[in-house]
């Protein structure tokens, strides 16, 4: 496995889907229908599967996406190394039309993402990450940042969900009573993390692997986890329910 051609591949697959996504953004109608779960389904979602499914072929790894996720576990148990996308994370951000959404497309080997590559096409903003290559924020065409993990001896900044936020969450909040908290949609809460932005992320709420997956890749590349809890054990992926357990993210 060449980690770093295929780092560059996904991130020309998520910056391609981007594109697509715009053309659908900018448009008078985004085309949205409700799926079983009453969450959104729009003409981007789709477009943005399509482009990313071309653009990996090359690679010859299964893909599993939230767009064409029934694939019985019974096969994708055998899959060793596979693609886990979200063609579009944040889809009610997309709605929204508030810029906080993302193509999310991580290389998971086993059960753990070691390749994450998240854009988010409104702000041009490019995350990725891997272990031999660290983490990275490109904005635009500027040069690409390495991101540096940023310990701190105490939790100044709480990042959590703007659409999600659970009783639970708060009460985790509630016990740090001097920390800002500071909202964001998409998996873009993970990068507030591993840029240094804010000191921990709880998610007591439900997200799918495909939510998480990418910005899993990016938080480890960068020396962080992506704990479960109360458990403390690693957040893993390929499972027979899709379904992530809450989780804490910690740089």
């Amino acid at each position: 496995m060449n980690i770093k051609d295929l780092t560059d591949i996904a991130k020309e697959a998520a910056k391609a889907a981007g594109q697509e996504i715009l053309k659908v953004y900018h448009s008078a109608d985004f085309g949205v229908e409700l799926k079983g779960d009453d969450s959104p389904l729009t003409l981007a979602d789709r477009a943005a599967h399509e482009v990313i499914v071309e653009a990996l072929k090359s690679t010859e790894l299964p893909i599993l996406s939230e767009e064409g996720k029934e694939i019985p576990f019974e096969i994708r148990k055998n899959w060793e190394y596979f693609w886990m996308v979200d063609p579009l994370d944040g889809t009610k951000e997309f709605i929204k039309r508030n810029g906080e959404f993302t193509v999310n497309i991580a290389m998971i080997h086993q059960d753990t993402p070691v390749i994450g590559v998240l854009y988010a096409p409104v702000l041009d903003w490019l995350y990725w990450g891997n272990k031999e290559e660290g983490a990275w924020k490109q904005v635009g065409s500027e040069k690409a940042i390495k991101l540096d993990k940023k310990p701190s001896s105490s939790i100044q900044t709480i990042v959590a969900s703007r659409s999600h936020l659970s009783l639970e969450t708060q009460e985790f909040i509630d016990r740090y009573p001097g920390a800002e908290v500071v909202s964001m949609g998409s998996s873009l809460k993970f990068m507030l993390v591993a840029e240094g932005k804010a000191q921990v992320y709880p998610r007591f709420a439900p997200t799918m692997e495909w939510d998480t997956a990418a910005a899993h890749g990016v938080i480890l590349a960068n020396g962080g986890q992506v704990l479960q809890w109360p458990n403390n054990s690693p957040l893993v992926y390929n499972k027979e329910n899709l379904l992530n357990p809450w989780f804490i993210c910690w740089p």
